[in-house]
């Protein structure tokens, strides 16, 4: 919202001639108007004649002002605060105690949502699907309860980034409104029938808006259900979300439209931030990537592999790297959506019960991804229950907790042992798209021996030859 001063109002409210008089009331404004104010800041709120948009002038005992815009706030925060957003964008809360004086000095808005203008779309430019699924990209501050909750719908996002308007011709639709943590198969699923029905409808290029947390497992997923590529397919999300000044969802979502719309590649892939400066979006392979920061904007990396393509902001210059399914319109997809979600990522650590193997078994996975020490290690107290498990014809695939290198159980005694048992190693295949994959495998065999051939056979670019020192 932005601050606006109209006019100078006259009501003024000293905190002591209330407190002189708690009992009097102001019936002429509602809570509604003061949304999520409670209590005794209510009431002097209401005294002062402030309304969330008001413009306010709040003085402290020692004489410091503050000024700005009157924001609701979450129903479940203290009630000892009033919160302001400045003119210079900033928020700030102000404790009650503090106050001196309240006072209404001009009249602005109560926060709320409006489309600009689309830029108008012209017909030559390509054309790029984007569905929206949720997350923060897609996300407001609900100020009710102070969390960010999804809000905005994929046509939203086109008109909050008009720069969209001049890269491709936009077909935007909402799938789904959820938080990448809600996601399960049958999501993916849908999303990989939806993908390949725009596709095959004549989109250039397809953009997916999804939340962060759980992308990299989206992006293995489409991956592996989608084939034979004939255009590129991007995931995108924020780390920040599009109501915060530092927001990275209108960079990300430009760069990740223009590299759907014009890259010279036929992947799936995730589009975000290089580096913590606004200059490059870049892709990466949707099997190679994983999520390594909480919040930075660079959050994501490509792990022994290099990008799939990066797109400058600065120049609007696009570079696609060697290696990469090309783009090739006349390619027929290939779609293979479905998944079993008996499949677990089991992490090893020191002093690992064992009888956790036998638990997940006993619970009915049908496969199950250790993820190992080093070059692919667990403890000798964990050989019988994998061997139960393996001659129950439950496959087990050996991943490693490092992230970046190989598994290699031929160097140790402990890892020739597992390999002998029957683990499978999965060489520099990321623990997560191991999961995934170990999922879709199941889905395609009951046999052991195929899924094992499954997840050994490279299919997106998961596994590799070997690992390059510039990739790792």
């Amino acid at each position: 919202m932005t601050a606006r001063t109209c006019q100078s109002v006259s009501h003024k409210h000293t905190l002591n001639q209330f407190r002189r008089n708690p009992q009097r009331r102001y019936e002429s404004l509602s809570r509604t108007e003061l949304e999520g104010y409670q209590g005794q800041i209510l009431h002097h709120l209401q005294g002062a004649g402030a309304k969330v948009g008001s413009i306010i002038r709040v003085t402290s005992k020692d004489g410091e002002v503050f000024e700005g815009a009157l924001f609701p706030r979450s129903e479940y925060a203290d009630q000892n605060h009033i919160c302001l957003k400045m003119k210079n964008g900033y928020n700030i809360g102000i404790h009650l105690e503090r106050a001196e004086k309240i006072e209404v000095i001009g009249e602005g808005e109560k926060p709320h949502f409006t489309k600009p203008k689309v830029t108008t779309i012209h017909e030559v430019l390509p054309k790029v699907s984007l569905v929206s699924i949720g997350g923060t990209i897609a996300s407001r501050v609900d100020y009710r309860t102070g969390a960010v909750q999804p809000a905005l719908t994929a046509e939203d996002l086109t008109s909050v980034v008009p720069e969209l308007g001049s890269i491709a011709e936009i077909d935007a639709h909402i799938l789904y409104s959820e938080l990448s943590e809600n996601l399960t198969t049958a999501h993916w699923q849908k999303i990989a029938e939806e993908t390949a029905r725009l596709i095959r409808g004549g989109a250039d290029g397809v953009i997916i808006a999804h939340g962060t947390d759980t992308m990299h497992y989206t992006s293995a997923a489409l991956s592996f259900a989608l084939q034979d590529l004939p255009v590129p397919v991007l995931i995108v999300g924020a780390q920040r979300s599009s109501d915060r000044p530092s927001s990275d969802a209108a960079s990300n979502l430009t760069g990740g439209v223009a590299i759907a719309a014009r890259a010279d590649i036929a992947s799936v892939g995730v589009a975000m931030h290089s580096d913590m400066s606004d200059r490059f979006i870049v892709a990466h392979r949707g099997t190679r990537v994983r999520k390594c920061h909480t919040s930075r904007r660079d959050a994501f990396r490509s792990i022994n592999s290099p990008f799939l393509a990066r797109y400058d902001l600065q120049t609007n210059q696009i570079e696609s790297f060697d290696a990469v399914s090309r783009r090739d319109k006349n390619r027929q997809l290939s779609l293979k959506p479905h998944f079993d979600h008996h499949a677990n990522l089991v992490r090893f650590y020191p002093s690992f019960d064992p009888a956790l193997i036998d638990s997940v078994v006993a619970n009915g996975a049908r496969g199950i991804v250790l993820e190992g020490t080093g070059l692919g290690h667990v403890s000798r107290q964990c050989y019988e229950p994998i061997n139960r498990a393996v001659k129950q014809d439950v496959p087990i695939f050996m991943t490693s907790q490092t992230i970046w290198g190989r598994v290699d159980m031929n160097v140790y005694s402990t890892g020739r042992d597992l390999v002998d048992i029957g683990v499978v190693p999965l060489e520099d295949m990321l623990s997560e798209t191991a999961l995934v994959k170990l999922m879709w495998a199941l889905s395609q065999t009951k046999s052991r021996d195929k899924i094992r051939e499954t997840m050994l056979h490279p299919v997106a670019g998961e596994v590799t030859e070997r690992t390059l020192a510039e990739a790792s």
